[in-house]
This record gives structure tokens, sequence and C-alpha cells, in this order.
């Protein structure tokens, strides 16, 4: 715990109580630099060459952490896109089974492809809800608005039982929750939340033989050998989930790097524990007074029903949580304490 705490305070000192990592995580110091650094490289005229090798370091630093092998891990810039490539390799007439209210990156691809059959159901039937003829399972570990956990291992078992794969969006998840990718066949994560990355990143995890899935975003750098792949149509695809890549966008790479090195310094274990025992601080004092979060137990985002019109007053005393869809949001990461927790329930009490 000791080297947890002298880790966080050498990293962040956040000027506002921010209980928004749901929207955005803080960045590190040690990432700020790796920021600075970069853009003082390319600012200099310097090679680029340790900005392309940070993008490796992450893909094999976002491959232990989702306990796979670094080969089935592709690198880019959305979930969205990633949807999108996933979307694109289903049969018209396909099957996709949604969560209600899920969020939007998850599901908008598959209905603008206009051919598909989406069918939402509520997050807590979803598994019950496979059937045979049911293509694929698109949903999200943990739910944006409110922090509800998908039973995944039952998701699992159910699409295995209907012939179904599955893709699971670990973004509101990876950092703080055990990254199971590899008991799915596509799982998808962003970084710039619980992963305290900067904006620009996210990975896709893909079965070793690729699942169904055509590189139809191809470029340059999803040949084997990129540098030689740049003009003309690429000859040879890359070996591996890196033919999913598309071009990175350096900068965040050279922030995500250190971001990484810091969490595994942590360990996920440590900061869910932290987490998980804020948000539940925070679910008492709720109770006491007379507030019921929606119910999200194991999560460290929490949903009150009904508060969300006092984000624009807890904004002006400090403050930040979001508003989402009337609820007011709060979520714990690593860099807060008992005394955030605190001061938004004192501020509650007196907000009426």
């Amino acid at each position: 715990m000791e080297n947890f705490e002298n880790l966080v305070r050498a990293e962040f000192a956040p000027e506002s109580t921010y209980l928004n990592t749901a929207s955005n995580g803080l960045l590190p110091e040690r990432t700020v630099a790796a920021l600075q650094d970069a853009a003082r490289l390319r600012a200099e005229g310097r090679s680029l060459d340790p900005l392309f090798a940070d993008v490796e370091t992450c893909r094999a630093a976002y491959a232990r952490l989702a306990g796979v092998p670094v080969e089935r891990v592709a690198a880019g810039a959305t979930v969205a896109l990633f949807t999108a490539l996933i979307a694109a390799s289903l049969p018209s007439g396909a099957e996709v089974l949604t969560a209600e209210g899920d969020f939007s990156s998850v599901l908008n691809p598959f209905h603008t492809r206009g051919d598909l059959k989406v069918r939402a159901v509520p997050l807590e039937g979803l598994a019950e809800s496979v059937r045979p003829g049911t293509a694929l399972v698109a949903v999200s570990a943990a739910q944006s608005a409110d922090g509800r956990i998908a039973d995944l291992a039952a998701l699992r078992e159910a699409a295995r039982a209907h012939g179904a794969r599955t893709y699971v969006d670990f973004s509101q998840a990876a950092g703080w929750l055990p990254v199971t990718a590899g008991e799915h066949d596509y799982a998808v994560t962003i970084t710039f939340k619980w992963l305290l990355g900067p904006h620009g990143v996210a990975f896709l995890v893909v079965p070793e033989d690729f699942g169904d899935l055509a590189p139809v975003q191809a470029g340059w750098v999803a040949g084997e050998n990129p540098w030689d792949s740049c003009y003309g149509p690429v000859t040879e695809l890359a070996r591996s989930a890196r033919r999913f890549d598309s071009s990175p966008a350096l900068f965040g790479y050279a922030g995500l790097r250190a971001s990484l090195e810091l969490l595994e310094e942590i360990g996920v274990d440590a900061v869910r524990a932290h987490d998980l025992a804020l948000a539940d601080r925070f679910r008492a004092g709720l109770a006491d007074l007379g507030h019921t979060p929606v119910p999200a137990p194991g999560s460290p985002i929490v949903s009150v029903p009904g508060l969300g019109r006092l984000q624009p007053r807890l904004a002006e005393a400090g403050i930040q949580v979001s508003n989402r869809a009337g609820n007011l949001r709060a979520s714990f990461h690593l860099y807060n304490t008992a005394a955030d927790v605190d001061r938004l329930l004192d501020v509650l009490s007196t907000s009426g």
C-alpha cells in the first residue's frame, strides 16, 4: 500500500476533485513528460524511429495486460473503427445481439450496415437471449452509463452453445478489471480512460486465425514489412493481427507507453481494490442521504438516478462528475481518495 500511495503521489496532482475517469482518465506526470519529449523530437527534426518503437512497446504491454500473445493484438484509433471492421465481416442478414443502451461505438456500425438484424435486450438477459441463428454478441464489459458489469462467463458459454461469436468492449474495464480478452472471439478497448493514456489509441484482440475478419482498412502499416509497403498494393499482409492496424497517432503511443508502465508497476489488482473501496464508500454515503444508485456491484462507476441535474453545481464547487441521461455518474480511480468521496457526499447533502 505504501508503494501504491508513493507512486500515485508522484504522478498525480489534480487541481479539482476529479471523479470522472469514465469520461477521461488523468494523465500521469511521466506521461506528460513522454508527450513533451515526443513533440520535441519531432520539432527538432530527429528520427521518429523511437515513436514507432513505442507502438510495439504498447502493443506488447497491452497483450500482457489482456493475457494474450502479442500476435493477436491490433493497434488502431477508436472502438468505432474496430467495430466497423467486425461489422464488415458479417454476411447480409446476420443477427447481432446487443445490450440495450450500450455505448454507441459498440453498436452503431452494425446498424449502419443496413442489412443486419440487430436485436437489443436488457443487459441482465443477454446470455439467455442468444439463440440459434445469432451470429455475434456485442457488449461492453462494464456499461459506460452506469457501471453495470456484464456476465461474460455466462455469455461466453451461451455463445459457444449456439455457435455465435463474441465481441467485448473493455473500454470501461481495462485498467481496473482483469481483461479476459483470450476468452472471447474479439475484444476491444480504447486507452484514454482507466488505462490513463492520451486519446487516439485503441487495441483489438482477434483469434489466432483472425476469425472472419478481412483487413478492409489495411494500409501500409498492415504489411509484413511496412516500410516496403508504402507504394502500390500491399503485396504481403502482416502474418499477425498487425494486418488490422491503422496508421498510428505516434504521440498517443509515446504517452501511453509511460502510462502502461505505471499500471504494471502498481498492478491491476491493487488498483481494483482501491477503486472499489472508494465506490463502496460512496454507495454507503448515498444510502445515508436517502439516494439509491443503479445496482452495479463490483464496479467503480456509480450512477445515481435523478441527480444528473446537479452536475453544473458540482462543477462550480470543483467536483468533476458526469450527467448521463439524467443520472449523476461518479467514477473512482487510483488517484482518488476517501476525502474526495466525502467531499462529493458533503456537497450532495446540501444540494437538495
